[in-house]
């Protein structure tokens, strides 16, 4: 297997972020994004960065909250979704009414930032970095509303849209491999899961020390190169089962293919994980099915 020094992060999200002692390193990721000091008071948990058996290994959510009491929500997807910003607008209004009870005041609705890690080619656009605000201008001079003083005094802010969701989507496969500036250099470790020379970027020197893949535990190394293949045989799959859609030229075949291939997805793992002498409690960890399916599985295709 090819030797490595960083786990992706996409993996350190999933498992090694959550950790107050690493909130250092999402702190430096999120405040050369957002160009504010970011401190990050805690990981939440809610119904958007639950994980789901079929989604699991494509989509990977962290939802945390800074101590301006705001909540911002990474997700990393790797496969195309034509309906993706819908799932944007939906996922973060869901955290909206999530975070407010019935009894408070509108005033107390928390600011979101939703920052999606993509993939994919998302929409039709050059840049490799969006960042979306809702502003309000005049119909007829053309000027951007502002909050009144009043409001500005009660909640420490000028626009409307510093109350509103700001959006971001990163298209890394869009980005040269040319760190230009301290966001760069993230987006090229994002993108290249090492880091580039001469970085200076906050957090990325974190990253270096806590990231690397030999002071794992070997436990935690098995679990690192089960999610790698289990991602890489996703990847293929996937592909595989859209393209023979698309060759078809049936929307329905491209869903059946896509379903079909997910079960195929799960038994190639498992023959896979089995093979290099995963016990059956790991494998059902990873693949979201009991022991005896999986020993099914495994003496039909011997």
């Amino acid at each position: 297997m090819k030797s490595r020094t960083l786990v992706s992060f996409d993996w350190a999200i999933k498992k090694l972020l959550r950790q107050k002692a690493n909130f250092g390193i999402l702190e430096g990721f999120l405040t050369e994004l957002l160009k504010k000091e970011i401190t990050i008071n805690r990981v939440l948990e809610s119904e958007s960065n639950k994980e789901d058996e079929l989604d699991k290994y494509n989509q990977v959510d962290l939802l945390c909250e800074n101590e301006e009491k705001e909540l911002i929500l990474i997700e990393i997807q790797f496969y195309s979704e034509l309906d993706y910003f819908h799932r944007i607008l939906y996922g973060t209004s869901k955290i909206i009414t999530e975070y407010i009870s019935e009894s408070y005041a509108y005033s107390e609705v928390k600011k979101v930032y939703s920052i999606n890690i993509l993939y994919f080619d998302l929409g039709h656009g050059k840049d490799y970095v969006y960042h979306g605000t809702c502003n309000f201008v005049g119909i007829h001079e053309q000027d951007v509303l502002q909050l009144s003083d009043k409001q500005s005094e009660r909640f420490n802010k000028k626009g409307p849209c510093q109350i509103f969701p700001e959006i971001f989507l990163l298209k890394i496969n869009n980005f040269n491999d040319v760190a230009k500036d301290n966001l760069d250099e993230w987006i090229y470790f994002l993108k290249n899961t090492e880091l580039p020379p001469n970085y200076s970027a906050k957090g990325l020197m974190e990253a270096s020390n806590k990231l690397k893949y030999e002071q794992m535990d070997t436990v935690t190394k098995e679990q690192y190169d089960a999610y790698s293949k289990q991602l890489m045989v996703s990847k293929s799959v996937l592909e595989t089962a859209r393209y023979e859609g698309e060759k078809s030229g049936i929307e329905k075949g491209i869903e059946k293919g896509i379903e079909k291939g997910m079960l195929n997805n799960k038994i190639t793992v498992i023959l896979a994980m089995r093979a290099d002498g995963f016990e059956l409690a790991q494998i059902a960890k990873y693949v979201g099915l009991t022991e005896n399916e999986i020993q099914e599985i495994i003496e039909k295709n011997q």
